[in-house]
């Protein structure tokens, strides 16, 4: 079955310009015009993608991105008019996959809407991931390390398990930064210097579960995720 969007928009006519596109791309569509509402289809109907709009009636934007991340991964982009720097990180630090500022190309929007989904929804998207004492479960959104002290789980930001998550489908591939935002933060090239951060944290919550040498850097290239040696 087509992939079902739920569009978050309180505009009518641009709820509709964005249904006509989605539809012409095959996706099937539900709208909602405030905050509440939203939360509701998506509880009901358990959309594969959400549209979300920061200005919105009865709860903003923001307080249903929160929720949605309480409730799990299901992909969201931001569709909104805010367009400063700020807006974009808190965006994507509460958990947005993606950020498109009003005006936009509602073909842009569908384009879009394919490359998250299709980031999200592998084949493999809800199988247990292994590499060597490393295992992260997709559906429950947790990743333990096992070693001579027994299992222990790792505290990870959403981002942070995102990174992990990718590159451990991937073990001993080296990825650039560019390819990490792209995969993992949906930011643009502006973010690219935030990946450093991002995976600093992640080498040394690893590494306290004690999984050595686990994620290093390649110089000249990127990151690589590895069994620990």
């Amino acid at each position: 079955m087509n992939a079902l969007v739920l569009i978050v928009e309180d505009e009518y006519e641009l709820a509709e310009t964005l249904v006509g596109y989605l539809k012409r791309e095959g996706f099937r569509t539900v709208c909602a015009s405030d905050g509440q509402t939203a939360l509701d289809l998506h509880q009901a109907l358990r959309p594969d993608l959400v549209l979300l709009d920061v200005g919105l009636p009865v709860r903003d934007g923001w307080e249903v991105l929160a929720e949605l991340r309480r409730r799990g991964s299901t992909p969201v982009i931001m569709v909104t008019a805010l367009d400063q720097d700020i807006d974009k990180f808190q965006a994507l630090r509460i958990g947005a996959d993606d950020y498109v500022v009003k005006p936009f190309n509602p073909m842009e929007v569908a384009v879009r809407a394919k490359a998250v989904l299709r980031r999200a929804g592998t084949s493999d998207a809800t199988s247990v991931v292994r590499v060597g004492p490393l295992e992260i479960d997709p559906l429950s959104h947790m990743a333990a390390v096992t070693s001579d002290r027994g299992a222990q789980t790792l505290n990870l930001t959403l981002t942070e398990f995102r990174l992990l998550l990718h590159m451990a489908r991937s073990p001993t591939r080296v990825f650039t930064r560019s390819e990490l935002v792209d995969a993992c933060l949906s930011g643009g090239d502006a973010l690219e210097r935030t990946v450093d951060s991002h995976l600093s944290k992640l080498r040394k919550k690893l590494e306290a579960a004690g999984a050595l040498n686990m994620l290093g850097g390649v110089r000249g290239l990127g990151y690589r995720l590895a069994a620990s040696r």
